[in-house]
């Protein structure tokens, strides 16, 4: 456990192939369900300070209490997504701390000297941020909220991976309106 952070909640990794990703890792490892969306509805992004439109597909399983997270960038957007695929890399990019109190959270990391690099918002009370902590490949600190409805959509990968016996291992990602 970070002494600064709590758990670690999320593993995310960058992928060349989400499809291929997914299959792998229900079928050799047998971690799933996976809840994918092709397009990830992410608003008020940014990189570096400046606005974008990103197109990212994500997956999503639970191993136990940590979840995984399989990420393909999709188009030329400025990320550190992309910024690792160019650096040569694949696989884990960085690690995810969940909140329900983001805005003291985010404070305290700013005041200890976190250095933001790129945010945006996935659902109502679905913020997220990336520090530039990158200081070997894996280490890159997400801090994402987890309240309203990508808390509860988080809550039911958690349980449907519960007693998981392999079937359907590709499902939809949840309409967040409907949370």
């Amino acid at each position: 456990m970070s002494r600064f952070l709590g758990e670690i909640r999320q593993l995310g990794y960058v992928v060349n192939d989400i499809e291929a990703a997914m299959k792998y890792w229900s079928e050799t490892l047998g971690v799933g369900p996976w809840f994918y969306n092709p397009k990830v509805p992410i608003e008020n992004y940014q990189y570096a300070g400046e606005s974008y439109q990103p197109h990212n597909s994500v997956a999503l399983a639970n191993s136990g209490f940590v979840q995984v997270e399989l990420i393909q960038v999709r188009n030329d957007v400025p990320s550190m997504y992309r910024d690792f695929l160019r650096a040569g890399r694949t696989g884990l990019q960085h690690v995810a701390y969940w909140t329900t109190d983001y805005d003291a959270d985010l404070q305290r990391l700013l005041a200890q000297g976190f250095k933001p690099l790129m945010s945006g918002e996935v659902g109502k009370n679905g913020r997220f941020i990336y520090f530039d902590t990158e200081y070997h490949p894996g280490t890159v600190i997400e801090l994402s909220e987890v309240m309203g409805s990508k808390g509860k959509m988080f809550d039911l990968i958690r349980a449907a991976s519960q007693d998981w016996d392999g079937q359907n291992p590709v499902r939809p990602f949840p309409d967040l309106n409907t949370l």
